[in-house]
């Protein structure tokens, strides 16, 4: 009786330890799958959380060479396409404008600008570096120390060539001049182009900020390939690239148009 007794004490303190052990067992198992369970979705996370972006590069920084020329003129100019060419025809009497530029704004020869004022352009209008039907060159891309200039050319009736230059900034007549180099046959070339322009580098210029919203930087008169004459009109936009426009200087149709992307 004791001896069974004995026996059975002994089988119920093994079970006792063999459930005791395999409790500790299933508890640590337990833990390293929650453990490892944690780490791995700490993992994904890492995964699924971007980066910190660094700053973008400013939109000046993204502009080319000439578009940040365009904008170092643009931000400058503190007279409008308009007001200049009412100063430049006011200088001369009974003249007509045969073509408008803001230098320093794809001009041909392609010098730097060096204005130093800064600041947003308004949309208004202002010109640029056409060629010159008289064929007396371009200007210089320089504004000088006292920021950008207007360069206009006005005709007489007879078509005698003035240049007048402008301050962009406060609208002062820098300089009045007849152009030295022009023959008799240059004349008529202008008198016979202005007599065919039956609207005015104005209307162009509206037909052509109506295309494209931005500031005009030149307005010049131009045989059309011997069909007829345009007024040729360049409008720099909120982007600072820059669309030619070519006007039916008869009609304010838009014969042709191509933008700058450069």
């Amino acid at each position: 009786m004791n001896s069974a007794s004995s026996r059975s004490r002994t089988l119920k303190a093994v079970g006792a330890l063999s459930l005791a052990a395999a409790t500790a067992l299933l508890m640590t198992g337990c833990g390293q799958s929650s453990d490892s369970a944690s780490s791995a979705a700490t993992s994904e996370a890492a995964k699924v959380v971007p980066q910190k972006q660094t700053t973008s590069p400013s939109a000046t920084a993204q502009l080319t060479e000439d578009q940040q020329e365009r904008k170092t003129v643009l931000d400058a100019t503190k007279v409008t396409f308009d007001d200049a060419a009412t100063t430049a025809t006011g200088e001369v009497a009974g003249s007509k404008l045969v073509e408008l530029d803001l230098e320093g704004v794809d001009d041909d020869d392609n010098q730097s600008p060096s204005p130093t004022a800064t600041g947003s352009p308004t949309g208004s209008p202002s010109p640029t570096g056409s060629p010159s039907p008289t064929g007396t060159g371009s200007p210089s891309a320089s504004p000088g120390a006292d920021g950008p200039v207007w360069v206009a050319e006005v005709a007489e009736k007879d078509g005698t060539i003035h240049t007048v230059r402008i301050n962009a900034v406060d609208g002062k007549v820098i300089e009045a001049r007849v152009d030295a180099d022009q023959d008799a046959d240059d004349k008529k070339q202008t008198a016979d182009r202005l007599a065919q322009a039956t609207q005015t580098p104005q209307q162009a210029a509206k037909v052509a900020t109506e295309k494209k919203k931005g500031t005009v930087t030149s307005v010049s008169l131009e045989d059309n390939e011997g069909d007829g004459v345009i007024w040729q009109v360049d409008v720099v936009g909120s982007d600072w690239k820059k669309t030619t426009f070519d006007v039916d200087a008869k009609n304010d149709t838009i014969v042709r148009e191509e933008t700058d992307e450069d």
